[in-house]
C-alpha cells in the first residue's frame, strides 16, 4: 500500500484486537457495509463463519441489523473511553438504550461449531447448520459484553491518534505505546505529513 493511502472501501480491516471493534472499523473512512455482499465478505473474513459457509438467508435486513449493532457498540465503547479519561470517580452516563439492545442481542444462541475431517484428513471447523443473522449478531454482541465488563481489556482501549480517526483498538503493545489503529494507514499518513512539514521547513 502506498504511503498515506487508506484501505480500499471494500477491504475489511481486522487490526483492532477484538471482533466488536473490527465491526466499528467498517464505518470508517467510508461505509463498508452498504449491501449484503460486503457484509458476507466481512462475516467470512472475520472468522464468524468458516470459509465457504453458505448464508442462504442473507439479505438487506442483515445489513441493517449489523449496522444497528455497530452503533450500539460504538456508543458504549466511546462512553467507556470517556469514563476512563475522566477517572473512576467521575460518573459518565451510559447509553442505556444501546446497552439494553446489546444485551438483547447477546442472549441469542450462537452458531454450534463442529470438527469434521477435511479433504486431507485433518480436522477443520464447520458449523452444525447455516447460521441465521441473530446467531451471528450474538457472537459479536457477546464479544462486546466481555470487552466492556473486563477491567483489564477495558483499560487497554485506545482511540487512534490519527487526525479525524474515530477508530478504537485494544493496545497490547509492549509498554502500551501503540498510537494508531493501523501503522499502514494512519501511521503512514502521520509519517508522510511529518516528512512534508520537515521538507517545507528546510525549503523555507
Amino acid at each position: 500500500m502506498a504511503p498515506g493511502t487508506a484501505t480500499a472501501p471494500h477491504t475489511p480491516r481486522f487490526e483492532a484486537g477484538r471482533l466488536c471493534l473490527d465491526l466499528l472499523a467498517t464505518a470508517h473512512p467510508v461505509e463498508r457495509l452498504h449491501s449484503a455482499p460486503p457484509l458476507y465478505a466481512w462475516i467470512t473474513a472475520s472468522g464468524l463463519v468458516p470459509p465457504g459457509t453458505p448464508l442462504p438467508e442473507a439479505d438487506p435486513s442483515w445489513v441493517t441489523a449489523f449496522r444497528e449493532l455497530r452503533s450500539c457498540v460504538g456508543q458504549l465503547v466511546h462512553a467507556s473511553l470517556t469514563a476512563d479519561h475522566h477517572g473512576s470517580h467521575v460518573p459518565v452516563p451510559v447509553p442505556l438504550l444501546a446497552l439494553a439492545r446489546l444485551n438483547d442481542l447477546a442472549r441469542v444462541a450462537t452458531p454450534a461449531p463442529r470438527a469434521v475431517r477435511g479433504e486431507d484428513g485433518t480436522l477443520v471447523r464447520r458449523l452444525d447448520a447455516p447460521p441465521d443473522c441473530a446467531a451471528l449478531l450474538a457472537v459479536v454482541a457477546r464479544d462486546a459484553v466481555e470487552l466492556l465488563t473486563d477491567p483489564v481489556a477495558r483499560a487497554a482501549l485506545r482511540q487512534c491518534a490519527g487526525d479525524n480517526c474515530p477508530l478504537v483498538y485494544v493496545d497490547t503493545s509492549r509498554g502500551r505505546r501503540r498510537r494508531w489503529c493501523s501503522s499502514e494507514v494512519c501511521g503512514n499518513r502521520e509519517r508522510v505529513a511529518r516528512h512534508r512539514r520537515r521538507t517545507a521547513v528546510t525549503r523555507g
